[in-house]
């Protein structure tokens, strides 16, 4: 296996290994999907995401499609909107940060009409929760602008979106940074990706729950997150493994799945960061 692929799908199973507050995990399947749905499709989209020399567009709609041949629900839309240009990106440039950031900006800018007809496609076959209509660029229409022009249309209310707006900053700058933070702290992947999760979830609400629940659901969560994540230095990083702190985030998975909430995006953007990590051995 390349070693592209082999990098996405690692970014893909720990996102299922790690502790992340109304998410799946191993052992704890929520909203109709299981853990091993994830790495089923992980594995099942890897080969189209890391086709070399393939546009953005046509990476992300082959990896929905190939998804869809395996599992027969939304597992990774969102991801695969994350990694495709990092996919595109990583095979263009050479090693450091800075040079995949480089890479990642060219991409976004040679994105035009065809990726973005390529994309709506992509939407529509994977049917993702809590998507309504708006008078510019809906995905039920062909669209009207290139893939960066129609993603800047929704970045107020879609924190992937932003991610085509404004170039990765919020996964290169505010997820990268948690990411080093959590792995001096913790010397641990799983409980690093966890830290990243809660630092997106307390920075910005999650679209998935603001477009399924309203916005004031999806702040709420947002705070919860934030009050959590304050307490997190307060406990040894090291000795015990922060079973203190682990009691009460499962608690609030708890009680995140019975009310049904799911904060996917962000741990989509987790999943983006980890493998923006991987890619920079950071």
């Amino acid at each position: 296996m390349h070693d592209l692929q082999q990098l996405f799908i690692e970014a893909c199973e720990l996102d299922v290994a790690a502790l992340k507050p109304g998410n799946v995990r191993h052992g704890h399947p929520a909203h109709g999907m299981t853990a091993q749905d994830f790495i089923d499709s992980a594995h099942a989209c890897a080969p189209e995401l890391c086709k070399r020399g393939a546009g953005v567009g046509d990476r992300i709609l082959g990896a929905i499609r190939s998804t869809r041949r395996v599992v027969h629900c939304n597992t990774n839309l969102g991801i695969v909107l994350l990694a495709a240009p990092l996919c595109a990106a990583a095979q263009t440039a050479g090693a450091g940060g800075g040079e995949l950031r480089s890479a990642l900006r060219a991409q976004l800018m040679r994105l035009g009409p065809v990726d973005a007809a390529q994309v709506y496609e992509a939407i529509r076959l994977a049917r993702p929760g809590g998507m309504g209509t708006v008078d510019e660029n809906d995905i039920r229409s062909e669209p009207r602008s290139g893939l960066v022009e129609a993603m800047s249309a929704a970045a107020e209310r879609d924190s992937i979106a932003r991610q085509y707006a404004n170039g990765f900053d919020d996964v290169f700058e505010w997820g990268m940074a948690h990411w080093r933070l959590g792995r001096q702290r913790y010397g641990d992947e799983a409980w690093t990706a966890t830290a990243v999760f809660l630092a997106f979830l307390s920075r910005w609400p999650d679209s998935l729950i603001e477009r399924k629940f309203g916005t004031a659901t999806a702040q709420a969560v947002s705070h919860r997150a934030e009050r959590i994540q304050s307490q997190i230095p307060a406990y040894p990083a090291r000795e015990g493994r922060l079973d203190d702190i682990r009691a009460t985030l499962v608690q609030w998975d708890l009680e995140l799945r019975a009310a049904g909430l799911n904060p996917g995006t962000s741990a989509d953007l987790t999943v983006a960061t980890a493998f923006a990590a991987k890619l920079m051995r950071a």
